[in-house]
């Protein structure tokens, strides 16, 4: 049911040997790289520089980007005008606390009628307490970029006052249901408790009524938004375009960072179960397997701290078609994962230790595979064939 991490495979420079790893940064922000890696020859650009913690991008259909910044800003990029950034008005009071402020946003799929967006954030209520919440807004760009018709589609109604685990992934799937995903916020036994979201994978119309078909949809034997339960902190989250399957990636402890496939009503695992220990190095519940609960179909020991996660669909590079890509935090390296049918058969780590923590990973509707680092001083490149 699961596979164990592949060895790293090497990444060579051959255009930037001359700069030396450690300079690749700089050098990639001095013009696009050519770079030859084990499975594929591709061209990397440094679009945009100087944001202040970036969490996530969407691009618009004309090419411009929408990105976060966990303190609560949401800004207008133009790779036309990449020193420019426009701020958008009306964004929600964010409580930008530890982990948590403005975190996920995509693009409905219906965006080009409609210009609705939704994001994710750190929502207060009056006692200062703090949880994660789903949002919806129409997105008006011109002059005065702004956001207008602002609605809080869901936000969990048990918050705490921890920094920890908001998780904050949206996917929308083809049926255009909205899943999302919330950390255990700093409190294990509550992604064991079905009336509880926290640790969970979220499943929600974009009016935010429960879909007719989620799997405890009259709430008798869990909260009937709760699609699976589980899960530590799901900072990815993706729709496989092949199947049109959720793919979750969890931040494990001090180790067993998972890749799951939710599905509906399953639980999995955590803290019961788990392929780390406890940061101490104690034992994490019974260990690595229990009756009753999930298997994840990869994990990593030690762990990566993965983040923002997508498949590649473009034709550009070839040998990535079908690949999943997964930002690593920790490892401050892209990984691309080979896959047939739902197991990961294969492991590669680009830029390793070069550009910074990769936060989001995006395949978007130019044909390129584009990540944002997260560091205090932000950058978001653009990947694509040579």
């Amino acid at each position: 049911m699961y596979l164990r991490k592949f060895s790293t495979y090497l990444l060579i420079l051959a255009t930037v040997s001359a700069f030396g790893a450690s300079n690749l940064a700089q050098a990639v922000a001095d013009e696009a790289l050519t770079v030859k890696t084990d499975s594929a020859t591709i061209s990397l650009e440094k679009v945009f520089s100087g944001l202040d913690t970036p969490w996530a991008i969407a691009m618009l259909p004309d090419g411009k980007l929408l990105a976060t910044e966990r303190d609560g800003r949401m800004i207008l990029l133009d790779p036309k005008t990449p020193s420019k950034k426009r701020p958008i008005a009306n964004i929600p009071d964010v409580a930008a606390k530890g982990q948590g402020g403005l975190l996920d946003v995509i693009l409905d799929r219906n965006f080009k009628s409609n210009s609705t967006i939704y994001f994710t954030y750190s929502h207060a209520e009056t006692l200062g307490k703090i949880g994660t919440a789903l949002a919806s807004a129409t997105l008006i760009v011109g002059n005065k970029p702004r956001l207008e018709d602002v609605k809080t589609l869901y936000s969990m109604p048990e918050k705490n006052n921890s920094g920890r685990h908001f998780g904050s992934r949206i996917v929308q799937a083809k049926d255009g249901t909205l899943y999302f995903t919330i950390g255990d916020r700093g409190s294990q036994p509550r992604a064991q408790d079905p009336f509880d979201p926290a640790g969970s994978v979220i499943r929600i119309n974009t009016d935010g009524s429960i879909p007719k078909n989620n799997p405890n949809n009259d709430g008798k034997n869990a909260l009937p938004e709760i699609w699976s339960i589980g899960h530590r902190n799901p900072q990815g989250a993706t729709l496989n375009p092949y199947t049109n399957e959720l793919w979750t990636i969890s931040h494990g402890a001090k180790g067993g960072d998972e890749i799951n496939i939710p599905q509906a009503g399953k639980n999995y695992g955590w803290p019961k179960i788990s392929y780390g220990r406890n940061y101490s190095g104690s034992k994490i519940g019974v260990g690595k397997s229990a009756p009753g609960l999930e298997q994840p179909i990869y994990f990593w020991d030690p762990s990566i701290a993965p983040s923002g996660a997508d498949f590649y669909e473009g034709e550009a590079i070839l040998p990535w078609k079908g690949n999943l890509f997964v930002g690593a935090l920790r490892g401050e390296a892209l990984v691309r994962l080979t896959i047939e049918g739902n197991k990961v058969t294969g492991e590669e780590r680009l830029f390793e230790d070069q550009l910074g923590r990769i936060r989001d990973v995006r395949f978007m509707p130019d044909g390129a595979l584009w990540i944002v680092t997260n560091d205090g001083d932000g950058s978001i490149y653009r990947i694509t064939g040579r």
